[in-house]
């Protein structure tokens, strides 16, 4: 297989538990923005698969989410989305 998306398929198992880790400022409504945008995404988001740990200093929040991914292209969305957010420092 010469697609890079096919090889990189091939290093995950889908459907995969696949942790999203999301980093900004903790003076906006940063964790219901990033279950909003996950939630176009992923159907089954369980109340469990979120959680979020300030910065020593408050000023930053990291939030990881734990989704059921089933495929590449949906994570690639997901990214994008959220990285297109203002409000997001980071996605990794």
């Amino acid at each position: 297989m010469t697609d890079k998306t096919n090889k990189t398929d091939e290093l995950f198992n889908f459907p995969c538990d696949f942790p999203i880790k999301i980093m900004g400022r903790c003076d906006c409504n940063l964790e219901t923005l990033v279950i909003e945008v996950i939630n176009r995404h992923v159907s089954n988001l369980t109340e469990n698969a979120v959680s979020t740990r300030p910065s020593k200093k408050g000023n930053f929040i990291s939030i990881t989410v734990v989704v059921n991914a089933t495929s590449r292209e949906q994570l690639d969305n997901i990214y994008r989305e959220l990285t297109a957010r203002e409000e997001i420092l980071m996605a990794l």
